[in-house]
């Protein structure tokens, strides 16, 4: 009697603190220009609020301030939102780019050893990953076969036949609320595209997995910039299209709980979350980075490797919260206009470990992802007296991933 007595005196006592700190307008709103770490703080776009709603479900919402915001949008759907908080611009960084047509230069994928898998049919086939960047051609010879078609939509009737919300999401879906001022479209998506996936049947670059399924997810403006609203957005939707993997080559972000928040329902639907590492040659550890220094369960942060196998000068690094190099140097990929590209940084050298957990998971469907992540760090190449500056001290083996997987999943 005395213990249940005990047992109904502590929940007397949770419900009463449950009580004396009830849900308000203002609770669930954050404000992060009071966070004092310079890393926390971005441009807040006063009239747009990201907002997370008790069901998991992210919008981007409009109002005139916060106040405003906070009376005639947020206390009439109080029960419903679980946390709010200003839209933040975001200028992504730049990578170098060389035009080329119709170069073969396959090294990284040569040094991963990809080839091996693809010898055994292992190609990345009935795996889609989502792109989550700039604007994906899908014109481009090499990338229109590997789009994963939305069939519930008609192409260019001006409706959402899905319901999804989104009109003309046939070959994937935009979320860019700020038009760019650029007039040639960016080639990052694109390339970022190309090296996961690129169709080697019709043309020069080899994806790392050449039978896996992109969904593009632009929130990229072709002059770099974006917001954290339109990249929750996107990580949403491509969520929403059954991905495996999504791969996240961008950085600049403040560290706003949303787009943590995002990150952490991806990791509720078991998807993998490959994210650059960024370009500034500094270590992360000493110096976040965002998205990349989250360190979630789900997320694999990785830094570029050169032609000669060694840490680029450029690459962030950090010995907590980098985890794997992979080749981010001279990589040649696909790019707008039907031809092809060399562009440098931690963006080329995500989407190998993209590529490369899409031929894992094709060989073993039933895997989750701590699987995927966990082969992927078990196998990596490490040279003595070479070490990279990363968690594992090592670069990118999918064929040795495999092997590992093999053992995780029998």
């Amino acid at each position: 009697m005395d213990v249940q007595k005990s047992l109904l005196a502590v929940a007397f006592i949770f419900a009463l603190s449950a009580c004396s700190n009830p849900k308000t307008s203002s609770s669930v709103f954050g404000d992060n220009d009071t966070l004092d770490s310079s890393a926390c703080r971005g441009t807040s776009i006063k009239s747009k609020f990201i907002v997370q709603w008790e069901d998991g479900r992210f919008t981007v919402e409009s109002g005139k301030d916060a106040e405003d915001f906070k009376k005639n949008f947020i206390e009439p759907q109080l029960a419903d939102i679980r946390y709010v908080e200003y839209d933040r611009e975001i200028k992504v960084e730049s990578t170098n780019e060389v035009r080329t047509a119709g170069s073969t230069d396959s090294w990284g994928q040569d040094m991963v050893q990809a080839r091996s898998l693809w010898a055994l049919g292992i190609k990345g086939q009935d795996i889609k990953v989502g792109v989550v960047d700039a604007f994906v051609d899908p014109t481009h010879s090499q990338i229109q076969p590997r789009i994963a078609i939305n069939t519930a939509e008609i192409p260019n009737n001006g409706k959402d036949d899905d319901g999804n919300g989104i009109v003309d999401d046939y070959y994937g879906a935009a979320f860019v609320s700020s038009p760019a001022t650029a007039r040639a479209p960016s080639s990052h998506g694109t390339h970022v595209a190309g090296i996961i996936a690129a169709d080697p049947r019709f043309g020069s670059v080899e994806g790392m997995a050449p039978l896996a399924q992109i969904v593009p997810a632009q929130f990229i403006s072709d002059d770099g910039g974006g917001s954290l609203g339109d990249a929750v957005l996107a990580l949403q939707y491509a969520a929403s299209r059954g991905v495996k993997i999504i791969n996240a080559s961008w950085g600049g972000a403040p560290c706003v709980a949303s787009l943590r928040n995002a990150f952490q329902e991806l990791e509720r639907k078991g998807i993998l979350v490959v994210v650059a590492a960024g370009n500034d040659g500094r270590d992360i550890d000493s110096y976040p980075e965002f998205p990349a220094s989250f360190n979630l369960s789900n997320q694999l942060t990785i830094a570029a490797s050169s032609v000669t196998d060694i840490m680029t000068s450029w690459s962030n690094s950090g010995f907590q919260l980098v985890h794997l190099a992979a080749p981010g140097d001279r990589i040649l990929s696909t790019v707008p206009g039907n031809t092809t590209a060399y562009m440098d940084g931690t963006s080329m050298a995500a989407p190998f470990v993209s590529g490369a957990a899409a031929l894992l998971w094709s060989a073993k469907p039933n895997a989750t992802a701590n699987q995927i992540k966990t082969a992927i760090l078990k196998s990596v190449d490490v040279t003595p007296n070479r070490e990279f500056r990363v968690n594992t001290r090592g670069r990118l083996n999918v064929r040795k991933a495999h092997d590992v997987l093999n053992q995780l999943v029998p």
